[in-house]
This record gives C-alpha cells, structure tokens and sequence, in this order.
C-alpha cells in the first residue's frame, strides 16, 4: 500500500471518516477545559497545514520548504482585514486564501520555471526567509512583536449573527471550516486533475509524453496548496488573537513535513495523524524545556530510519501479517 493507496481509498469512506471524526470534535467542548480546547482547536488547523502539504509531497512529488510563508500571509491579511475594516469574516477567509494563491503563484513562476526537485525546495525556503524578515522590519505588520490583541469577529448568517468570542462558538467555526478544507483535498485527490499528479510525480517525462502539461499541473497544485495553507493560517489569528513573524521562520515550515512524514505521506489520514501525535507529544512535555524538540527529533529519526511508511504505513503492515495468518 504505497502511493496508489493515497490517490485511490475510497471516497465515501473517508467521508464517513471525516463526519465521524467532525462530529466528535464537536462534542469535545463538554469534556475539555479551555486549554484544552485550544490545542484540539490548533490540531484542526495544523492537520489542514499537514494535508495541505501533501498535496505537493505525497501527491505530485513535489518538497516544498517554505510552506511557513502562505500560512503566514494568511494569518496576517485576516490580521489586517477583521480590525476595523468591516469586512464579514466569512469574506476575510476566502481573501486570505487568495493571498496565498497570488504569493504562491509569484513564487511558483520563478521557482518552477528554474528549477525543480531540492533546488525548488531550497529557493522556497529561501522565500519564506525573505518573508520572513519583511514582516519582521515592517512597522505595519508590528515588526518582531507582531500584531497582538485580535479580537474575534462576529459571524452573519443570513438574519444570524453569532459572536465567535463567546463560549466555544469559535472552536465550532474551525471545525467547520476546517471539516470543508480537508472535504475539498479529498475531493482534488480524486478529480482527473488529482490523478493527472499523481502520474506526473511517479514518471514526470513520461506524463509529459502522454500528453501532460507537468509544469503547468505542479504549478497549479502549489497555488492551490499555497490557498488551502493560508485559509488555515487565517483561522489562526482570531483563534491565537495574536500573529507574529515566527509564523514565516522555516522552522514552522518543518511542522508539516513532521506531520507528514510521521502519520504516513502514502495514506490521505496520514497528516492529520500526526499533527495530532505532536500536538499530544508538545502538551505532555510543555514543562520541560527544550524535552519536546529533543523527542520531535527523535521521533522524527525513529520515522525515517524504522518507519518510512509512517503510523499508518506500520499499521497496514501489521494489518497485513495478520490477515495471512
């Protein structure tokens, strides 16, 4: 079960999935207190980030590096477009996405056009850096203390108005956006388009042979993940009430790869496996300085060199020797 498995399970099962999983999420606020809340708020948005991430990776074959700089771009327009500007928030959100699809449209143009394989990888973190030290100097944009105290907006539906500060209304929002990003990968997964990529990343001369326009489809595939990626980094300001440059430094473009890498890059559930390992993995060790890096990293090694399928890559192997028996 190796990439045929990412771009052929079955719809209706992960949509099942997906409700399943959704509808728990939304029963969560009754066992968890405000802390926790939080974090399975973040787990959603870091599992959009992850899948969001394997639409280049798993799916088409392209390694991204700067991933950081569309998540980024997204938290901070919705930053800048929710205070005081009067724009619905259900506006703000496709906005945002848009952002990240033009800043993922200019950076794919150069980098795909000169290069491919790890060079592209390196020229978008060297983007991401770039971005990254743009906000930092950009008094706007708060400069290193970036822009604090973001209040959340109010949602209007129709005649509807729901106040996304009170209660656990927020969380519920990102459930739902979320719910319909990770509906919308799974659906591209499975168009012509998605199988378009997935012959392009396992034999790109010969897709182009077949007919297969490879750079237009990779650069199509990052625009789209640079959208979904800046929808989910939209979601953070409002949740965190606070951006800051961090959010652009390459060592958040490392959380999805780890996400990836860990819940199984071949299986479509694999990313949002492992955010939530290492988001479980962070809360347990909070308190210990420095202790969570050292056993992401050790996690990570324990992945590349015994687990290069991931959880769910062991877990379909074990899967496997039991139905032989």
């Amino acid at each position: 079960m190796q990439a045929s498995t990412f771009a052929g399970a079955s719809p209706r099962r992960d949509a099942t999935v997906l409700l399943l999983v959704m509808a728990a999420a939304l029963l969560a606020p009754a066992f968890l207190n405000r802390g926790l809340v939080f974090i399975a708020g973040m787990v959603w948005i870091n599992a959009v980030f992850g899948l969001a991430f394997n639409l280049l990776f798993g799916l088409s074959g392209v390694l991204s590096f700067g991933q950081a700089m569309f998540f980024a771009a997204g938290a901070y327009a919705t930053a800048l477009l929710t205070q005081g500007s009067g724009l619905p928030f259900m506006l703000v959100l496709p906005l945002s996405g848009l952002v990240g699809a033009v800043l993922a449209a200019a950076v794919g143009v150069v980098s795909l056009r000169r290069s491919e394989g790890v060079y592209f990888a390196i020229l978008t973190l060297a983007f991401a850096e770039l971005l990254h030290l743009l906000i930092a100097n950009t008094g706007a944009l708060g400069r290193n203390d970036g822009l604090a105290g973001l209040t959340r907006p109010v949602l209007a539906l129709g005649g509807w108005r729901i106040d996304l500060a009170a209660g656990d209304n927020f969380y519920y929002c990102i459930v739902g956006v979320c719910g319909l990003l990770i509906a919308f990968v799974r659906w591209l997964i499975g168009t012509s388009f998605g199988r378009a990529l997935q012959a392009v990343k396992q034999d790109p001369e010969r897709a182009e042979f077949l007919g297969i326009p490879v750079r237009r489809h990779r650069l199509a595939i990052f625009v789209l993940a640079g959208a979904v990626t800046a929808t989910a980094g939209a979601l953070v300001a409002p949740w965190a009430q606070i951006v800051t440059p961090e959010l652009a430094h390459w060592s958040n473009s490392t959380n999805p790869i780890l996400y990836t890498l860990l819940g199984g890059s071949a299986y479509f559930w694999g990313p949002v496996l492992g955010a939530l390992v290492l988001s479980c993995v962070f809360y347990v060790t909070r308190t210990l300085v420095g202790l969570s890096d050292m056993v992401t990293g050790l996690l990570l090694l324990v992945v590349v060199v015994g687990l290069p399928g991931g959880i769910l890559g062991l877990l379909a192997r074990l899967t496997q020797r039991g139905d032989k028996r």
